[in-house]
């Protein structure tokens, strides 16, 4: 399966929880520092938001990731989780991202699934195609070579191993989450490298 029809699996499982989540869920803190369940979703909308939209987001953010992912956020605070959810579907298959950096965005949608998952107690078998896929290209927005530099990282559960250093071992999904900061699956990693990789968590 390419690339892209694994970002539309994902994203397509991930509609599919979000039909179900009650109107306390959404108002969750997710993963993701500041950010509710909703204001995750509002993020992925980044392949259902026109071309024109993102460039006079960039614009006025004056090409600050942050700024820009903030602003579209804030864009849709007033949105229902119903039509978030819609405008989710709507792009599976499609989008600007998923065509011209569809590693990126498989890396994105993946841990942001898990952003949300995780503070709900949801957990779920990330399917093995696309799990190695991110370990292999962990989403680049997110600076992981600040965490995984100088660590050899081992999944225990697949047979996927990366990088030159002392060992982080454990599961693969949170191998994929610790990759890019994610200071929450830290207790369920082992290994000579576990002790560097929590210094350079974020607090």
């Amino acid at each position: 399966m390419d690339i892209r029809s694994l970002i539309a699996a994902e994203r397509r499982e991930l509609v599919g929880f979000l039909r179900a989540l009650t109107d306390e869920e959404w108002e969750t803190p997710s993963l993701c520092a500041g950010w509710r369940v909703r204001d995750v979703v509002a993020h992925l909308l980044y392949d259902a938001t026109s071309v024109p939209a993102y460039v006079g987001a960039i614009w006025r953010a004056r090409g600050s990731v942050e700024a820009i992912n903030g602003a579209l956020v804030d864009r849709e605070r007033r949105t229902p989780p119903a039509r978030l959810v819609d405008r989710l579907e709507a792009s599976i298959g499609g989008g600007i991202f998923s065509r011209v950096a569809p590693g990126s965005t498989l890396a994105d949608v993946l841990v942001h699934q898990q952003d949300i998952r995780r503070p709900l107690g949801r957990l779920r078998h990330v399917p093995e195609e696309q799990l190695v896929a991110v370990l292999e290209k962990p989403d680049p927005f997110a600076r992981p070579k600040q965490y995984t530099q100088g660590l050899r990282f081992v999944a225990t559960d697949l047979d996927w191993a990366g990088g030159e250093g002392p060992e982080v071992r454990g599961p693969g999904e949170a191998l994929a989450l610790a990759m890019v900061g994610r200071p929450v699956v830290l207790d369920e990693l082992s290994g000579d490298g576990v002790p560097t990789l929590r210094e350079r968590m974020p607090a």
